[in-house]
């Protein structure tokens, strides 16, 4: 199967599973969101509330340290295999213009269109329509990792009030058609910091497009200005000059002359090259590999100290978040202390707090208690809440002692102690907060 096939399954797989996930609930949570709305973050039908968010900073790591990975040992990849901006190229240049409405030629990507005829100007409008309908497609779905699609679709049935956001998919969409229309590969050249920083990443290690130049020659050295100009081999001399690898490649660049910060790793060169040597009964002149095994005929080695470097740190991502994600708690409390720092009653002190249960289970009403795991202290109020499924509440909590504890004549002393809140239905779920009682100092005491 040659590299194009290959990457238009690819292509139809990432369509699929980027357009599906938003729809699959575990739960009744999402695979992947980032609700801004409800202030929450669901991975793997887990939810995360806004304070839980601690395992986001280790999923980016792995994000980002992934791609650098990918980079450093099987080159750009990630750009031509699964990047959103190649795969949208794809589709309007190779599918729209090209398949369906026969504008260009797939094997010859650089040969501008010819607008001088009616039926060519008509056919740029019709392929302009195609992609500006799949762009507010793509938009909206983009969209879906942020706002559920139920809840998309609602908030469409009401316009006025979802202004910003109907706007925002707009805009999506609207930059979408200007930058797969106009700018074309020039987001990536240009724009996408990705393609400057990789060119650091290689190495003669790395995996890339690589040009035997042991088979097909040195390509314009020596100030040549053509191949057949050029006047010192080397190797073999099988290039046969069709530049096929030339018309087709989509950021019109020649391979032969070496890699360069523009190149994608596509392969569709490799893919023309294979057509035109097979008919000779010899093998493409471009490969996918490193200069070492390709050229120097050396050996890559998988575990390189880069790699293992790069393996270990993906690893302690994974267990990181791992670990952070299984220390979700039940439901959430906040405890916050009232403006009045304590209130004296004869030989009693007290403090007042404002507590806030958030229930986040989808099924089970708790009723919530409270227990004082310090014995100098003890619960003067606290009313006992009842929360539904998803259900948030506030209270008051008023703590006391009667102890003598120390303190100065000077100022006030905080005493840190700890709280527990449980289920009462099933004890196992709890959870402990710390907080701080202040104590008058000894003046203001009988």
């Amino acid at each position: 199967m040659s590299y194009s096939k290959k990457r238009y399954l690819t292509y139809l797989a990432i369509t699929i599973i980027v357009f599906v996930m938003p729809f699959i609930t575990i739960n009744g949570n999402h695979l992947l969101l980032l609700s801004f709305d409800k202030m929450q973050f669901h991975f793997l039908g887990l939810v995360y509330n806004m304070n839980e968010l601690y395992v986001m900073p280790f999923l980016l790591m792995l994000l980002f340290i992934g791609i650098f990975a990918m980079t450093a040992m099987f080159g750009r990849v990630w750009c031509g295999w699964a990047c959103p901006q190649t795969i949208f190229r794809v589709v309007y240049r190779d599918l729209i213009e090209s398949k369906i409405l026969g504008l260009r030629r797939i094997k010859n990507k650089q040969k501008d269109i010819d607008y001088s005829k009616t039926s060519t100007k008509i056919k740029k409008y019709i392929s302009l329509f195609i992609w500006g309908i799949l762009s507010l497609v793509a938009s909206m779905n983009f969209m879906w990792y942020f706002i559920p699609p139920t809840d998309f679709f609602t908030y469409l049935m009401n316009p006025q009030e979802h202004f910003f956001m109907i706007m925002f998919v707009i805009s999506i969409a609207l930059f979408l058609i200007y930058d797969i229309v106009f700018m074309k590969e020039h987001f990536c050249t240009y724009v996408c910091p990705y393609s400057r920083i990789q060119s650091a990443l290689y190495d003669d290690d790395t995996k890339q497009v690589v040009y035997n130049t042991n088979r097909g020659g040195t390509i314009y050295e020596n100030g040549a200005k053509s191949i057949f100009d050029v006047k010192q081999w080397s190797g073999n001399q099988e290039c046969t000059t069709c530049e096929a690898c030339v018309k087709v490649c989509p950021t019109h660049i020649d391979i032969r002359k070496g890699l360069q910060v523009e190149c994608i790793n596509c392969l569709e060169c490799s893919d023309a090259c294979s057509t035109v040597m097979g008919k000779l009964g010899k093998k493409s002149l471009i490969d996918w590999g490193s200069t070492n095994t390709v050229i120097n005929k050396r050996r890559s080695p998988l575990f390189a100290m880069k790699n293992i470097v790069y393996m270990v740190s993906l690893l302690a991502c994974i267990l990181l978040a791992l670990f952070f994600a299984g220390e979700k708690e039940d439901f959430l409390v906040n405890v916050n202390k009232t403006t009045k720092l304590y209130g004296i009653e004869e030989s009693t002190v007290s403090n007042n707090y404002v507590l806030t249960v958030h229930n986040t289970n989808n099924k089970e009403k708790y009723t919530f208690a409270i227990e004082v795991l310090d014995p100098r202290f003890e619960v003067k109020r606290y009313r006992e809440l009842v929360l539904e499924p998803k259900q948030r509440l506030k209270t008051v909590l008023i703590l006391q002692t009667t102890r003598k504890l120390a303190s100065t004549n000077k100022k006030d002393t905080p005493y840190k102690t700890k709280i527990k809140i449980f289920a009462k239905e099933n004890k196992d779920i709890s959870v402990i907060r710390e907080i701080s009682f202040m104590y008058p100092r000894r003046d203001l005491l009988k």
